[in-house]
């Protein structure tokens, strides 16, 4: 929110009082609390009337510091509130003196000044990362009357800003006004599903700020040099987190906040939907699922939308008997073919449902401060919505899911949580305003654990739209509805990359969008996308997103990129298990890999997959793409070419093509199958060896399909010797390529072979032991 009207006067109505001094401190071992007037204190007269903040420094983990700033502290709000992890054994130290009182934890370093004015300083290693100054850190009344608590941290030349969530504008936050509430916005607009209070910085911090209402963001908006950030209420608490690295800055966010589960290998296939008010029935299914088998496209889920419940009626959790007359052996017969099942819920209760008499008479619905039940005709008529700040109404539709559960159904797409009023009455007491957006964490961790108790922790998957801070932990999160076109492709990419930043881990988006119907050359350039995507879902709003109504190519590119998919899932799996361990997204913005490389800080229309992945999705009808390599020997991994960096390429690809660029010294591992994302990977995996240099050496650990460890490599170069060694695991069979490059070797069942001619394969299968003796051409 903006108080100021222009950099010198305030808005009308506006006043501000600001802390002016860390007048009195108060300190023990762990943290400090100081008293900060909003008027210099010159004389005793000076501390009678007027506001007086209470400003409490501690850290909760090596690394961060938080920050705490109270003004009455009888009239801050209990509930809700996030879950942040606490290490009570963090070591700090803390000095006082005359002139200035610190905290330390870890590198990160935060001094305050003792006399005015108000300068609160965070460093690290002796650089100054940000600050704190004059009338920066208060209290605002606008002209409402209402009460903001402020703060302003100071940008230095050049640093950049990213993160505070999904949003589909620039990927860079400079410039930009974000409010963090929740709103079902779609994706082309400065309102998100997914709203998250965090930033990070190009100067190696992040700052997260625990407060889980609505919090206003200008990012050198109102002041250019400074990212202000307010909150209506009487408390903002908020914490630095240093990196140096945006890795490091989110491993600690995340290690705070929580870390994603870790999905089902099967839920990373293709999912093909119903989509949303089309006209289907078992027939209608069996067809579809008929047609993908037909054309050898491989299918890993089937997801019923909306209309697998009768309309009016969403949600009562009993299917169409009109055009699902026989559920149960529906989901049977799906199953029988290897399919895993998904069907659509909402957390809102229609007055046509016969749940909403049930969940009325137990007190399991929202109620208006009066006591009614809130009730509107948004969405479906006479909605009301389940209140899960009530543990009963928790279980209450927590079984309905089981029932889902026991009929066949493996995963539910938790749509909306977005559209929650504030003119309420919750049965735990939360406050409304801050209830907002922390609704979507109960209603998917209700859910969630449903599935984790059901089928297994490891069985548990979702596909959630909204989200607030602790969201990651409930993966998958899809972009929400976008338009079919390569605009709406480019700011759901945007919107991804960006979510990345505050740790989620698995990201998908509806493959040629939601709203109309794309052309064949946008559904046929989203398909490479979506399927270089951690999770790939076809589905779309009033039309069908079977490949062959719109092309026979279009069945061609899905075949082609739904098999890579499945190869690649020994790398993209590992990468998986590294996001739940980790925090670092499966879908990485460039500067998240590249920080040094000032070349990548603005990149928004392309990403890397991984740690060894670069992909640039084709944003035009005419194949043309451009997009930036970074330094080193890059390789193509569709035709093996080499692409040279750094520097800027302008490209034409067909639509079985797109830039895709392994990194140089990478390991990448492939599997030995392409029909199904789950199988065992160790067993005929391929070492893909790039650009390897002499005296490299790398461990390569392929995952089993439940996230263990099924099988450890250790490859290294020596001159002109490559030389892979299996140290963990019992692979039947297991490959060493040089990608790219001549020469390749291969161990199976007890017997080498070499190709090409002309190189040399030494290979002891009882060793598992693989050395290649490059061709001396390389």
């Amino acid at each position: 929110m903006k108080f100021k009207d222009g950099y010198w006067r305030v808005r009308p109505g506006v006043r501000g009082e600001y802390a002016t001094a860390a007048f009195d401190v108060t300190a023990d071992a762990r943290a400090v609390r100081v008293l900060a007037p909003t008027r210099p204190i010159t004389r005793r007269g000076n501390t009678i009337d007027g506001p007086v903040l209470r400003v409490d420094v501690s850290s909760p983990m090596p690394d961060v510091i938080r920050v705490r700033a109270v003004h009455f502290a009888g009239s801050v709000p209990d509930a809700p509130a996030f879950t942040v992890h606490e290490d009570p054994d963090v070591p700090v130290a803390i000095d006082v003196d005359a002139g200035e009182v610190s905290l330390t934890s870890g590198a990160l370093r935060v001094g305050l000044r003792r006399d005015a004015p108000w300068d609160m300083v965070f460093s690290a290693g002796g650089r100054e990362l940000t600050r704190s100054g004059a009338k920066c850190l208060g209290i605002v009344h606008d002209a409402d009357d209402r009460h903001f608590m402020v703060e302003q941290l100071h940008l230095s030349a050049g640093e950049l800003v990213y993160g505070l969530g999904e949003r589909f504008g620039a990927l860079v936050r400079n410039g930009q006004t974000v409010d963090i509430w929740n709103e079902d916005g779609g994706t082309s607009s400065e309102m998100a599903y997914k709203n998250i209070p965090f930033y990070l910085t190009n100067r190696g911090y992040g700052v997260f700020v625990n407060h889980p209402g609505r919090v206003s963001f200008e990012v050198g908006s109102e002041t250019v040099s400074r990212v202000q950030f307010s909150a209506e209420g009487h408390d903002l608490e908020y914490l630095v987190i240093h990196g140096p690295t945006p890795a490091e800055i989110l491993r600690r966010y995340t290690a705070l906040t929580g870390r994603p589960a870790l999905p089902p290998a099967w839920s990373f296939g293709l999912w093909l939907s119903t989509s949303f008010t089309t006209d289907y029935d078992e027939a209608t299914v069996t067809s579809f699922v008929d047609g993908m088998a037909e054309r050898d496209l491989p299918l890993s889920v089937f997801h019923f939308d909306c209309f697998w419940m009768r309309q009016f009626r969403w949600c009562d959790f009993e299917w169409d008997p009109d055009v699902f007359p026989d559920p149960a052996g529906m989901l049977g017969r799906l199953k029988e073919r290897g399919l895993r099942i998904c069907v659509w819920i909402n957390p809102y209760i229609a007055q046509a449902s016969a749940l909403f008499e049930e969940g009325a008479a137990a007190g399991y619905l929202l109620r208006r401060p009066d006591g009614r039940v809130w009730q509107d005709d948004h969405w479906q008529a006479g909605r009301a919505l389940v209140d899960f700040t009530a543990p009963r109404a928790r279980e209450w539709y927590a079984g309905k899911l089981r029932g889902l559960l026991d009929m066949g159904v493996d995963s539910f797409k938790t749509d909306f949580g977005e559209r929650i009023p504030t003119d309420v009455a919750w049965a735990d007491g939360s406050d409304p305003e801050r209830m907002h957006n922390y609704y979507s964490l109960l209603y998917n961790e209700t859910v969630h654990e449903v599935l984790a108790g059901h089928r297994g922790a490891g069985e548990a998957v979702l596909f959630a739209r909204a989200a607030t801070v602790g969201g990651q932990r409930l993966p998958v999160h899809w972009g929400g509805d976008c338009e079919s076109s390569f605009e709406a492709m480019a700011e759901s990419l945007r919107g991804g990359l960006s979510l990345g930043m505050a740790g989620f881990g698995f990201w998908s988006h509806d493959i040629g969008g939601f709203e109309g119907l794309p052309d064949p050359a946008v559904f046929k350039r989203w398909i490479a996308f979506g399927l270089l995507s951690s999770h790939s879902r076809l589905h779309g709003s009033r039309s069908y997103r079977v490949p062959w109504l719109f092309d026979e190519e279009s069945v061609d590119v899905l075949r082609s990129f739904t098999r890579l998919k499945a190869r690649l899932m020994p790398y993209l799996y590992a990468v998986a298990v590294q996001a739940t361990r980790e925090g670092m997204p499966t879908m990485r913005a460039m500067q998240l890999e590249f920080p040094g490389d000032r070349g990548c800080d603005y990149l928004d229309a392309q990403y890397m997959l991984g740690p060894d992945l670069l992909v640039a999705p084709v944003l035009s009808a005419d194949g043309e793409v451009s997009y930036y390599v970074p330094a080193g020997a890059w390789t193509r991994l569709l035709d093996g070419t080499p692409v040279e960096g750094p520097g800027w390429r302008t490209e034409r690809h067909g639509f079985d093509s797109l830039p895709l660029l392994v990194r140089p010294g990478a390991v990448l591992p492939t599997g030995a199958r392409s029909d199904r994302p789950d199988y065992d990977y160790a067993d005929g995996v391929t070492l893909n060896v790039y650009r390897f240099a002499d005296g490299a050496r790398r461990t390569v650990t392929v995952p089993t399909a439940d996230g263990g460890v099924g099988a450890v490599f250790e490859v290294s170069r020596s001159g002109d010797r490559l030389r892979a060694d299996l140290v963990e695991g019992t692979p039947e069979s297991w490959n060493l390529l040089l990608a790219g490059e001549t020469g390749a070797g291969h161990v199976s069942g007890g017997r080498s072979e070499t190709t090409p001619a002309g190189v040399r394969v030494a290979a002891d299968p009882g060793t598992g032991h693989i050395e290649i003796v490059l061709s001396p051409k390389e």
